[in-house]
Parts: C-alpha cells; structure tokens; sequence
C-alpha cells in the first residue's frame, strides 16, 4: 500500500497538518528541522504526490500542456525549449502531446488528452486547427495560445513572425545579391503562413521589377521530401539562379537534390532558408537563412498564458543571416 500523509506524520513525530505544508513548500509555517524530519521520512516511506488528484480537489493546476504537429521539421525543439526554460522559473510542470500533421482525428484525441486534466492552459505549436477542433479547445475554456503559426482571425491569441515579412526579406536577399530568377520551394500556399510568406515573396519580385512565374512556385509541407521533390521539379533547365526554401529541413533537400542533379551551390544555384535553426550550420555549405526567434516564441507564449492582459496577437522578429549558399551574380 502506498505511504500516506498520515504515515509520514507518524514517523516524523509531527502533525499530519504539518506534513502537508511541508510538501506544499509552504515555509512560513515550519522550522529548517522539521522540514528535514519530513522530508526524510517521506524519503523512507517512498511516499509520492497524487499531484492529479490534488488539483482536482483544489482546481488549481502547475501544469502546462503543449499541443505539437508531427510535420519532420526541427524548429519545434526551440519553442520547446523556451516553454520548458520559463515554465521552470514559474513553478510550473510542461507535458507534451502529438497531434499528427492534418489528421482531424489525431487532433482531437490529442485536445481530448489535454483538456480532461486541469491544466493551467495550453500552448499548440504550428498547429491548424479544423473548424471542429477549434470549437473543442474554445470550450474547454483554457486559457490557449499558437506559437508560431498566425491567423487572419483577429481574435485568436497567436505568437509568430511577421510571415509576409520572411518571405519578402528572404526573396530580396536573393535580389540584392543580383538575382532575377527565384524559385519559392516547399511552401504550404493553403495555409495562412505559406499564404503570406508567398505573398511577400512575389511583393519582393515586382518590387524589383521583375514578373513571378508560375513554374516558380513548388508548394509542400516544409519537408526534407518536399525540399527535393522541389528541386527535382526545377531540374536543370528552369533557369533559376536561386531558391528560397520553406524550412531548414527543406533547404537541405533542395541542397541534396541539386547536387544530385550535378549543380554546385552556391557557384549554379543559390539557396536562402527559412528558419535559422542550427541545422543550417550542420551541412556544408552553411545555408543562409531568415532565421525566427524560435525560443522567445516559446518563453512568451507561457507569459502570455500567465499575463492573460497581454496583446493578443504578438510578432517575434527576424534576422537575414549570411552564411554560405548566396552568390553575388
């Protein structure tokens, strides 16, 4: 049988009252030594918290629940980190949940997960919601925030980067280097952000004067498969001197494609990456990037869950950083 409250008063010579504030951690109400007695007797006892049972009696919860997308990018590790850094600072515990990549139904049984517990509210990285599921969390009545994904409706609490903005600074790195021809490879167009960033992208084109072509435009799901698939489509008679790629992972697969197909980058085809990671400076050449402030993403978005009076929708900013993929023509 497991060891109780009680047993631990028993052994430690207290009060079943004061064991109880001793592991709550409340020290106005217990001396160095009796906290040492008690700890060391639920050390002996092998005594373990019923930490569910206890916020449902008090409904109050330490724990903060992240909902992630399944899509084989490596950015999520970030966020992630930055949740779990804040959170720490707070007194809070983070559990993390999977939640496919558009499955519905994996959607749902991942809110489902979540929202059957007292959390103290939830953060879901990059992940869009159906209709449905949305209703399901908005229900729920827990305080939510998406981390890195954006929404065209005003009222969804949401932390990303300016999505417009990444795809226009990544196509004009490429512009400014002398380049006309630009591809615009693995992007989701179907979702709010590849909508924007595909926005920005063809915006950087006319800017400079120059006409964007269809054929320029391989639209995927920011995939190391995507990012090859892309490629393979451009071959070696689109006539692009540069690319810019939906995601680190996806840039690497143009990367890997285009040497495939016997061209040298950047000396043949240069390559901009969206999002920065360290994964752009794990292959050679290093890649270029717009690189997102992936951790501030996470630390602000338990803030926003802790300070709920905060801007609804906040923007995290960008960086273009020259590495290696970008020849000046």
């Amino acid at each position: 049988m497991a060891a109780t409250i009680k047993d631990i008063a028993r052994l430690a010579g207290v009060s079943p009252a004061t064991v109880s504030r001793v592991l709550a951690n409340k020290t106005a109400f217990y001396g160095p030594a009796t906290a040492e007695k008690v700890q060391a007797a639920a050390l002996k006892l092998g005594y373990r918290k019923n930490t569910a049972a206890a916020e449902l009696v008090t409904q109050h919860s330490n724990v903060l629940a992240v909902v992630v997308n399944s899509v084989k990018t490596n950015f999520s590790s970030q966020i992630i980190t930055g949740i779990q850094d804040t959170a720490a600072a707070h007194g809070l515990n983070v559990i993390i949940v999977y939640a496919g990549i558009t499955d519905p139904e994996a959607q749902r049984k991942a809110l489902l997960t979540v929202i059957e517990r007292p959390v103290m509210g939830i953060l879901l990285l990059s992940l869009n919601l159906t209709p449905e599921n949305l209703q399901l969390l908005q229900g729920a009545q827990t305080p939510y925030c998406f981390l890195s994904i954006a929404f065209d409706d005003g009222d969804l609490p949401s932390i990303a980067s300016d999505d417009w903005q990444v795809g226009y600074q990544a196509t004009q790195t490429l512009l400014k280097a002398g380049h006309r021809k630009i591809g615009l490879a693995a992007v989701d167009s179907n979702s709010h952000t590849g909508r924007f960033r595909l926005a920005g992208y063809e915006s950087a084109l006319r800017d400079a004067g120059v006409s964007p072509q269809a054929d320029w435009v391989q639209p995927g799901v920011y995939s190391y498969v995507a990012g090859r698939e892309a490629m393979a489509a451009y071959g070696v008679t689109s006539g692009l001197t540069g690319v810019v790629a939906g995601s680190d992972m996806a840039a690497i697969g143009v990367l890997n494609q285009a040497r495939d197909l016997g061209l040298t980058v950047p000396t043949d085809l240069s390559i901009v990456s969206i999002d920065g990671t360290e994964m752009c400076e794990l292959v050679q050449p290093q890649l270029t990037s717009v690189s997102q402030n992936f951790y501030d993403m996470g630390a602000a978005g338990v803030r926003q869950l802790l300070e709920p009076g905060r801007q609804l929708q906040q923007v995290t900013p960008i960086q273009v950083v020259d590495r290696q993929t970008v020849r000046v023509l």
